[in-house]
């Protein structure tokens, strides 16, 4: 993880600079653009491990850009971490719709983005690891997941979920019946160093029931305490 390389989308340069010596200094390689159209370019040479895109871009914005990004089958895997200076939850929803993996509200302590990196990254080589050991099929009821694939179906419909959302559903999955708190998700799909509030958690549960469609129904909400699928 050391050695990871991270691509910054980012148009105002005062971040640019204050990104550019504070996760290099977590010993990361970082490449830097400062518009999408580059960070795109930048995509394709330089083959990054992690990628935080700013919303609000010049030209094509960050929502566009997350969409061209996903459309490439190699990279639905890909940590992207969207940053924006608007927190209203339609914009938080829609990037995670389009496969964002985490948001993080400006201003934001750089602290703060670079653990939210470091579990991105974390998780990454947790799913690449799970899929080299050949991974498990999962079903309940109608749907189904293959951690080996990284696939979802519910009935015969192949669901595109985020690298966070494919986690928190298999963890649900693999308990059905068990009701678990919002901190015991964050815990088992990112690490118990991952700062992380309780709406963090409601949004991607959200999104994920979103796609589910009527499946969404698999996961119920246990009021005061946290979520669980159904057993």
């Amino acid at each position: 993880m050391a050695k990871a390389k991270v691509l910054v989308v980012e148009d105002d340069p005062e971040i640019r600079e204050l990104l550019s010596f504070s996760l290099a200094s977590e010993g990361w390689t970082l490449v830097l653009a400062e518009d999408a159209e580059k960070g795109l370019m930048l995509l394709e040479s330089e083959k990054p491990d992690c990628v935080v895109l700013d919303i609000m871009l010049p030209g094509i914005d960050g929502l566009e850009a997350l969409r061209r990004i996903r459309a490439e089958p190699s990279r639905r895997r890909l940590p992207v971490l969207m940053t924006t200076a608007r927190g209203e939850d339609a914009d938080v929803v829609a990037g995670l719709e389009l496969g964002a993996d985490d948001y993080v509200v400006k201003p934001y302590s750089p602290k703060v983005l670079a653990a939210r990196i470091r579990a991105a990254l974390r998780r990454r080589a947790d799913l690449a690891e799970q899929a080299a050991s050949g991974g498990t099929l999962v079903r309940r009821g109608e749907l189904s997941l293959d951690s080996a694939r990284h696939e979802v179906h519910f009935r015969d419909r192949r669901l595109e979920l985020s690298a966070t959302e494919f986690a928190i559903l298999e963890f649900l999955m693999r308990s059905p019946g068990w009701v678990f708190s919002r901190s015991q998700i964050i815990d088992a799909v990112r690490g118990r160093d991952y700062p992380v509030t309780d709406r963090s958690v409601d949004v991607q549960i959200l999104s994920l029931r979103k796609k589910l469609g009527e499946g969404g129904d698999y996961i119920e909400t246990v009021r005061g305490v946290g979520y669980r699928l159904k057993g």
